[in-house]
C-alpha cells in the first residue's frame, strides 16, 4: 500500500514520536546502577550527542544502544519490508554515533557505549562502568555545562 502522507509530512509526524518506556535498554541500566549501588549519575542531560546517562564528575557518559536501533551485528535483525531504507537507517544511526563519540572525546568527555544485549549480564556491564570510572579522577564541576 502506498504512503498517503509526502516524505516531509511523515518526517514531521514521526519526528513527534517520543519513546515510551524503554524498558529493555536505560530502565534495564537503571536497574543495573542501582543495584549495584553506582551513584552520581543522571539521566538525560542537555549534552551533545543526547548521551542516556552522565556522571559528570567522572566527565564519563553513557549511551545505551538497541540491539535494532543501531543495527547490532549480534542481534541483528532486518525487516524484510523496506529493507533498503532500513540498511540506510542502521547505518546512519552508526555513523551518528561515532560522529558523536569523536566530538565528545574532543571536549574531554570519556564516552561508554554499551549494546542493549550486554545488559543481560548486570555484573560485566557494572564492571565495565567502574573500570572506565576509576580512570578518571572525580573534580569539582561548579559551573560545567559540557
Amino acid at each position: 500500500m502506498a504512503d498517503v502522507f509526502t516524505p516531509q509530512m511523515r518526517s514531521a509526524g514521526m519526528s513527534r514520536v517520543r519513546p515510551r518506556g524503554n524498558r529493555t535498554t536505560e530502565l534495564a541500566f537503571v536497574e543495573i546502577l542501582r543495584n549495584a549501588k553506582i551513584i552520581g549519575w543522571r539521566r538525560h542531560p542537555a549534552i551533545f550527542g543526547h548521551p542516556d546517562f552522565v556522571f559528570r564528575a567522572y566527565r564519563t557518559v553513557v549511551f545505551v544502544d538497541g540491539c535494532f536501533w543501531h543495527g547490532c551485528e549480534k542481534c541483528r535483525s532486518v525487516p524484510k519490508q523496506n529493507r533498503q531504507f532500513w540498511e540506510g537507517k542502521f547505518r546512519y544511526n552508526r555513523q551518528r554515533a561515532r560522529i558523536v563519540n569523536s566530538a565528545l572525546k574532543r571536549k574531554g568527555w570519556n564516552v561508554v557505549r554499551f549494546w542493549e544485549h550486554e545488559l543481560r549480564n548486570p555484573d560485566s556491564v557494572s564492571g565495565r562502568l567502574l573500570r572506565s570510572l576509576s580512570k578518571f579522577t572525580p573534580r569539582q564541576v561548579l559551573g560545567d555545562r559540557g
